[in-house]
């Protein structure tokens, strides 16, 4: 008798986990993916390079090299921004390695 009733109370603790289970994977998959990050590449009117990106982790530092290198700070929104630059070609990295972008030149 007591098996019965333990198999009873497993059931009612069982059946609402099983029934929310679908229904969290179904809502998961309509959650929008973070945005990816991205940078560009420009030329400003004195002919130098400007580089900019976004959607970077926030207060971190990302480190661009190609026709120049350095190393610059995002801001709380995960942008940055660097002029005075020689040459068109870069890309970015986080300092973790985790993220690496190949800069698309913007023609104006």
């Amino acid at each position: 008798m007591n098996r019965t009733r333990r198999l009873a109370a497993l059931a009612l603790l069982a059946a609402p986990a099983l029934a929310v289970g679908p229904a969290l994977a179904a809502h998961a998959s309509t959650l929008e993916a973070p945005a990816a990050a991205k940078c560009n590449v420009e030329v400003d009117s004195a002919g130098k390079y400007h580089l900019w990106g976004e959607q970077f982790p926030a207060g971190t530092t990302v480190t661009y090299s190609g026709s120049a290198s350095g190393s610059v700070p995002t801001d709380t929104s995960g942008r940055f921004d660097v002029g005075g630059l020689s040459g068109s070609t870069y890309v970015v990295k986080t300092a973790d390695g985790k993220t690496t972008v190949h800069c698309t030149q913007v023609m104006h």
